[in-house]
């Protein structure tokens, strides 16, 4: 059965960039500290971010996380989504309109501009034709950024939460909760290293 996985690094503050991310600046200052597990040499690192990148079948994203890894920082043939890992799943961006171009042409990108909840529906879709191709299920994740996760949350669209505990203070960036809807979280697992604590809630 396909899941819906929000998986998202945030630091101990609770911003998942730091102050003034954007396609020139990436994650804002001092937001790549929030990514330094996913290019560690811990094995549990590792094996995290090899599991996560293995089990996406299709990946959503709002615009402006978009604009910062088709941007000219962003992602290329070394480091994409799954840093080293460099997975090529499907992607589905929510925009209010589709971009003129795009830069990572070699990525299978969605543009969808009538909202979250359709949003999820086609990367589900995509997840479960890629599903028919693999001898397991694959889940739809969002990466993010903050407000997109937030919104899933809010709307319950989301299954499972994941968040890579960054051992960061920034004091300022992209909140990922600001005043939402409360939910109920079970926690699954908490894997520490010394770069992050990978915690896993089941969300009700």
């Amino acid at each position: 059965m396909t899941r819906i996985i929000a998986d998202i690094s945030v630091s101990l503050d609770g911003f998942v960039t730091g102050p003034d991310p954007g396609p020139d600046t990436g994650l804002g200052t001092g937001g790549e500290a929030l990514h330094t597990w996913a290019f560690s040499d811990d094995p549990e690192d590792r094996r995290v971010l090899r599991e996560a990148t293995a089990r996406s079948g299709a990946v959503v994203l709002g615009r402006r996380l978009f604009d910062v890894v088709d941007g000219p920082n962003g992602w290329d043939d070394e480091t994409g989504y799954g840093a080293g890992e460099v997975g090529k799943p499907a992607f589905v961006v929510v925009t209010s309109s589709p971009p003129e171009s795009v830069r990572l042409t070699g990525l299978d990108w969605t543009f969808v501009t009538t909202g979250l909840p359709d949003a999820v529906t086609a990367a589900r879709e995509r997840a479960e034709a890629a599903s028919s191709d693999n001898a397991d299920d694959l889940d739809v994740v969002l990466m993010g950024g903050g407000a997109t996760i937030g919104s899933a949350l809010d709307a319950g669209l989301v299954d499972v939460l994941t968040l890579h505990l960054a051992p960061v203070v920034l004091g300022a960036g992209t909140p990922l909760f600001t005043g939402r809807a409360p939910r109920t979280l079970v926690q699954r697992s908490v894997t520490s290293t010394s770069t992050a604590t990978h915690l896993t809630y089941d969300v009700l």
